[in-house]
């Protein structure tokens, strides 16, 4: 990450331990860790919230590219089963031509 080898890492060890001391080094190095592991924490949770809102965005284009695929798609995911009953129930269309015309010439 920072590109710093062993020697370069026992510099700043003995510096640290030099300019804190032997019993605050502990202490420090505790409080850095833990302002690490915050600060992991809140990089995560925003990384979260852009992906969630790329997804939503991107969610949002399709809609807007094909509305009618994408409502007989949530209409499929919502109402599965009123889609199968809506099906069944339908009546069979009759052609205009095999409606019976009455007396009066309108069809029936």
């Amino acid at each position: 990450m920072f590109n710093i080898g062993f020697s370069e890492m026992l510099i700043i060890l003995v510096v640290a331990l030099v300019v804190l001391g032997p019993s605050k080094l502990p202490e420090v190095a505790k409080s850095l860790g833990r302002g690490y592991a915050e600060f992991i924490r809140s990089v995560r949770g925003i990384r979260e919230e852009v992906d969630k809102a790329t997804m939503d965005l991107e969610e949002e284009k399709k809609i807007f590219s094909d509305p009618a695929a994408m409502a007989e798609s949530l209409m499929d995911s919502t109402f599965p089963e009123e889609k199968k009953t809506q099906h069944d129930s339908q009546e069979p269309k009759i052609a205009p031509e095999n409606y019976e015309k009455d007396e009066g010439g309108s069809r029936v």
